[in-house]
């Protein structure tokens, strides 16, 4: 099979790797977070592949050691890391939920934790960001989106 011409046809996407480098044991939450990225606009892309201290990982909490986390050391005042953490679990949620989850999490690091145009409170101003990329919110709680339970009513996701 030829692959003349083949570079033509493919999008360009961004190389990832280093961002992805803590999710590699788990394939599926790798390959959501990628979708996700591949799918933001390009200068909030470039402004998490040029950032040396952003960084993506998985959120490691284990039963009667507690929870731990390596993150950069911050830079100058008003220069903080910027992380975004991920539950595990989301492998095994709905895609649909687990890509909104993993958008608003990087609106909240694209955003450095803060507002976004008129919306000054850093959760609405994150899902609002999100869902101008695609992603909005979806109605329910995180059981609600776990493959395979039944759904709760009168809680939100979150």
């Amino acid at each position: 099979m030829s692959t003349q011409g083949l570079e033509q046809t493919q999008p360009d996407h961004p190389d990832f790797g280093r961002l992805l480098h803590d999710l590699q044991p788990w394939p599926n939450l790798s390959a959501l977070v990628q979708g996700v990225l591949c799918s933001l606009p390009q200068h909030v892309q470039r402004d998490f592949l040029t950032d040396p201290r952003f960084r993506i990982t998985f959120e490691d909490y284990q039963p009667g050691r507690g929870w731990r986390l390596w993150l950069p050391t911050p830079g100058p005042p008003g220069e903080g890391t910027r992380c975004v953490v991920l539950r595990l679990r989301l492998g095994e949620c709905e895609e649909h939920f687990s890509r909104w989850v993993i958008a608003h999490e990087l609106a909240h690091a694209f955003l450095r934790n803060g507002g976004w145009n008129e919306i000054s409170d850093p959760e609405a101003a994150a899902d609002a960001l999100a869902e101008s990329w695609g992603y909005p919110r979806p109605p329910g709680s995180w059981r609600d989106f776990l493959k395979g339970s039944e759904p709760e009513s009168g809680q939100t996701a979150g």
